[in-house]
């Protein structure tokens, strides 16, 4: 009697066993499922966008949608060369992105730095009114930085996208949350007894260490730069003299009507440098993040 009985205890145990092992499978399956679903509604606006640019106006409002290449890039490509500078407004937007980019690490990183490791008076105070300046929309401050621009004269010169974008409340307070966990004490006591100066420990002993969080702020800062529309509208007042965002605002409505394949070309190899940028951000984050996880 007790052979039969463990028996069937045995049974049951192996049975609950096997159906708990196919619910995992299931649940694996719907979970893989519906990232797959994600994955798809996430890619289609991009692929959208890459049928559109190689079809004309016309056939972008036919029915039903066209959903496969068409065979009007090169011809979209040329009107949108015929109609703006498109490499000259590129340059202006590379130009704008990439120093207020490295302005940014440089003076966010140095002044978060200073708020995470270091005590100072009025450390506290001057923070709090990061963070409020933090809070202000950027909208309320166009006006003030304009009458800013234009008394010292920058309206209508690059000076006036890169100079305020140098530093931002945003970068200081990302880079100060990343260095209070990852950066030790013990290592910048010991770089005092070897004798570093502040600089020095800034340079050999911080960034080393928060590469990834710069990369990431390096990705987030150049995005927003590159995709800037209104502040780049303001103050650059020269038409001939733009950044790309703005050139291709000027597409729509061009000789009286709004040719979409040309537009959606232009903003498709608009895409290009940020693909780029977020390539390379993207694999240093991973690859110091695996060294970390080595060590």
């Amino acid at each position: 009697m007790a052979s039969i009985k463990f028996g069937t205890r045995s049974g049951t145990s192996g049975t609950r066993s096997g159906r708990g092992i196919k619910g995992d499978q299931r649940r694996g399956i719907a979970l893989h499922f519906s990232l797959i679903i994600g994955l798809l509604l996430s890619v289609f606006p991009f692929y959208w966008a890459v049928i559109m640019s190689t079809h004309s106006s016309t056939e972008i409002f036919s029915y039903p949608p066209k959903l496969l290449p068409g065979s009007h890039f090169l011809e979209n490509v040329r009107n949108l060369f015929d109609n703006i500078d498109f490499f000259g407004s590129m340059f202006n937007s590379l130009l704008v992105a990439t120093s207020v980019t490295f302005l940014v690490l440089f003076f966010d990183s140095l002044a978060a730095f200073v708020f995470a490791k270091f005590q100072f008076p009025g450390r506290r105070g001057l923070f709090a009114l990061m963070m409020a300046i933090f809070m202000v929309p950027a909208q309320l401050q166009a006006i003030p930085q304009f009458v800013i621009m234009a008394k010292i004269g920058w309206i209508g010169s690059m000076t006036a996208l890169v100079v305020p974008a140098a530093a931002n409340a945003f970068g200081i307070f990302w880079m100060r949350q990343y260095m209070k966990g990852a950066i030790h004490d013990e290592l910048l006591d010991a770089s005092k007894i070897d004798g570093a100066s502040f600089l020095r420990q800034y340079w050999h002993v911080a960034l080393p260490v928060v590469r990834p969080g710069l990369a990431f702020l390096g990705i987030f800062t150049f995005m927003g730069q590159w995709n800037d529309y209104a502040w780049p509208l303001i103050a650059l007042t020269n038409p001939d003299n733009v950044t790309l965002q703005v050139a291709l605002s000027q597409l729509n409505g061009v000789h009286g009507t709004t040719d979409y394949g040309m537009v959606m070309t232009g903003a498709l190899l608009a895409l290009i440098p940020l693909l780029i940028v977020f390539a390379i951000g993207a694999k240093q984050i991973i690859a110091d993040l695996g060294k970390g996880a080595i060590r």
